[in-house]
């Protein structure tokens, strides 16, 4: 008996390397765009589209946007946008983006604006609080029985405490240098498009490091070693992680060494409010990389059956993806150490359109995803321009939604 019982144990760990059952070391995930419905126009100063796939909503530069299930079974997306026709896309965002709500009955598609919430007044001078004048990067998650909204704003400071040659800096440098991140609890997106939420008075998170050799605000004393929350904090995902119960927001921050660069970095609390705490080193990091890595936008999630936490980002020079810049993709078994799987490529800078053409863009970033029950991804939202946005003033960006295939492949 004895030694039937050990023929059977030695057969339970030899079986999954015969059919290769389904652990880390033996596969990983491909993701395949599908083609949206979208036509692209020629116009003016450019290109512009229309179509189920695109949240555009008029006299807005509509950008990033973040998608959530309701309890109403409809999909409700909070997005930032700036007026058009005042200032150009790359003023108009620092300077007065509002958030809005838009819903669907279905997820890849057919927004209808509801309307906006909060910064109503856009380019209005307001400084009243750290986030009265420009709100952008909205990312919701559904923590128990309330809603998350976390955000990145700022204000304009003036010139008080400015290193320059002037003692001043132009009023776009001193708002973008002074972003910070903050929440908002609501119960539902009703509730939300009402004034109905809880917002904190103090950001969630701001700079603990303020490192740049010149044209700085507020700079940090000489000899300072810059954290990855330097001089910014934007672009939030927040995850849940099973293992400690604790809430890991993750960020990026501005890195001049001396040119600029973004990286990430992470902090850890023990609610959805927080408190978090900055950690010292910068995540989403690869070991001996040549040259160096620049990103942004990071989407952080945690996939319930891989037991695995996966993110996907804006690399701006291809070191990630291991080609062109587009979107990437690493993954992480504890949320603070990544590793870059050998097919890093999420998606690249390309739409699929539903009569086969491919049409290249300028812009695809500020990727949200939403997931399935086990946390693999189903639709893809992101901000998008064909052509470069950043001097147009009346219009040219939109928010694209892609249904995504997830295939698993053997390695």
């Amino acid at each position: 008996m004895k030694r039937i019982n050990k023929i059977i144990i030695s057969l339970a760990f030899l079986l999954p390397a015969l059919f290769g059952c389904d652990n880390h070391a033996t596969y990983e995930y491909v993701f395949e765009v599908q083609p949206v419905d979208l036509l692209v126009n020629q116009l003016e100063d450019g290109y512009g589209v229309e179509g189920m796939s695109a949240l555009q909503v008029p006299g807005y530069f509509t950008w990033g946007g973040s998608v959530t299930k309701a309890e109403d079974g409809k999909f409700y997306m909070i997005y930032s946008a700036p007026e058009t026709g005042v200032y150009p896309f790359n003023d108009a965002w620092v300077f007065g983006s509002k958030l809005g709500l838009a819903v669907s009955n279905r997820p890849d598609g057919d927004f209808r604006q509801l309307g906006f919430f909060y910064n109503q007044d856009g380019f209005a001078t307001d400084t009243s609080s750290w986030d009265s004048q420009s709100v952008s990067n909205p990312h919701v998650r559904k923590f128990g029985d309330k809603y998350y909204l976390y955000y990145a704003a700022t204000v304009d400071p003036g010139n008080e405490n400015v290193f320059s040659a002037t003692d001043t800096l132009p009023r776009r440098d001193r708002m973008q240098q002074n972003q910070k991140i903050g929440v908002i609890v609501f119960e539902s997106f009703p509730d939300l498009l009402k004034g109905k939420f809880v917002r904190p008075e103090k950001p969630l998170l701001e700079a603990r490091t303020r490192v740049k050799l010149d044209n700085v605000l507020a700079p940090s004393p000489e000899g300072t070693e810059p954290k990855p929350d330097n001089l910014i904090v934007v672009n939030p995902s927040v995850v849940y992680r099973p293992s400690d119960g604790k809430y890991l927001l993750y960020f990026k921050g501005n890195i001049y060494d001396p040119h600029w660069r973004g990286i990430h970095g992470v902090a850890i609390g023990d609610t959805p409010v927080g408190p978090f705490v900055a950690l010292d080193e910068p995540v989403f990091h690869i070991e001996g990389a040549e040259g160096k890595l620049s990103a942004e936008d990071p989407y952080v999630w945690y996939h319930t059956r891989d037991k695995r936490f996966y993110a996907i980002f804006k690399d701006f020079n291809g070191k990630f993806t291991k080609g062109e810049p587009c979107l990437a993709i690493m993954y992480s078994e504890d949320g603070i150490n990544w590793q870059l799987p050998k097919h890093s490529l999420f998606m690249k800078k390309e739409l699929v359109l539903k009569n086969g053409e491919v049409v290249k863009v300028s812009r695809l970033e500020r990727p949200q995803l939403l997931l399935n029950e086990e946390g693999a991804p189903e639709v893809l939202y992101a901000a998008c321009s064909i052509d470069n946005v950043n001097p147009k003033i009346h219009g040219g960006s939109f928010n694209v939604q892609v249904r995504i295939k997830t295939k698993k492949v053997r390695l």
